[in-house]
């Protein structure tokens, strides 16, 4: 069996992460998992809270509650989304043994890599994302590790650094972290902070844990496998937002999260106490 992440790849992935975004490749191009056949069956057996789909043509900002829906069911929208103008995304598609199988094989790959760093990989998942022509998926963040797999057409990625306060300011990462939506105020002027990275079949990305980004489709659909996971680091660094959160409400001072949220091992101490008692 042919390696996802060849060693030039793992090399790349290397010196950009935990902080870093990187352009890779891998090879998982025409894998039978990954027809849009298999993924409509796949689609239509997944519980409904683990689907999400809509028009794709969208505003780089706009609200969760202002996204329009497209009108048809998803097995139609997955089987028709070369003409149908749609975006949709297949949450914890490992819970199916065989994409489960994939997404370790994918990051079994890269586990030594990544302890020797973050710590062992957590809450390994996979998400899979199609994409209708001319697509986009608005400026957002996300709370995992991630690298994004190109599996069929073309997209391009832009990508934001982590931890700038003035594209993610804390009060909006605390509420992310209490279970606010992912989406991001966009201004035309961030543009130029960005890193944008044209997607082909093969090609792969590695996205830091928060960092900002929004995705342009190309001119044919798009199929994107994503492979994620948690880490102590990332942990770490969701519990002291959710600290300073509590201490905002109640006027107390607040603290940076910092570059290594993990060694912050009092206030993370603090933070779990609190939740203890119900603060």
């Amino acid at each position: 069996m042919n390696a996802v992440f060849s060693e030039g790849a793992r090399a790349d992935f290397a010196a950009a992460y935990p902080d870093r975004a990187a352009k890779l490749s891998h090879g998982l191009v025409g894998h039978e998992l990954l027809t849009l056949e298999a993924l409509a069956g796949l689609a239509e057996r997944m519980p409904a809270a683990c689907v999400e789909y809509n028009l794709g043509k969208l505003p780089l900002g706009v609200r969760a509650e202002d996204t329009p829906s497209n009108g048809l069911s998803l097995g139609e929208t997955i089987r028709t989304i070369e003409t149908n103008g749609s975006w949709a995304v297949l949450k914890n598609v490992e819970r199916d043994a065989d994409y489960g199988a994939l997404l370790d094989r994918a990051l079994g790959e890269l586990a030594v890599l990544v302890e020797r760093e973050t710590g062992p990989m957590l809450h390994r998942e996979a998400f899979i994302f199609l994409s209708s022509p001319g697509s986009v998926t608005p400026f957002h963040m996300d709370p995992e590790h991630n690298i994004l797999l190109q599996i069929r057409g073309e997209k391009t990625m832009t990508v934001f650094p982590a931890g700038d306060e003035e594209l993610v300011p804390a009060v909006q990462s605390e509420a992310f972290h209490a279970g606010g939506h992912r989406n991001l105020d966009w201004r035309e002027g961030f543009r130029d902070r960005a890193m944008a990275v044209t997607l082909l079949p093969g090609d792969a990305l590695h996205v830091p844990v928060k960092a900002p980004h929004f995705v342009e489709n190309g001119p044919v659909v798009s199929v994107s496998l994503s492979v994620t996971w948690r880490s102590e680091r990332s942990v770490a660094e969701g519990e002291l937002h959710s600290l300073n959160a509590l201490l905002r409400r109640r006027r107390l001072p607040t603290a940076r999260v910092g570059a290594r949220p993990e060694a912050r091992g009092v206030r993370r101490l603090a933070y779990r106490i609190m939740r203890k008692l119900g603060a």
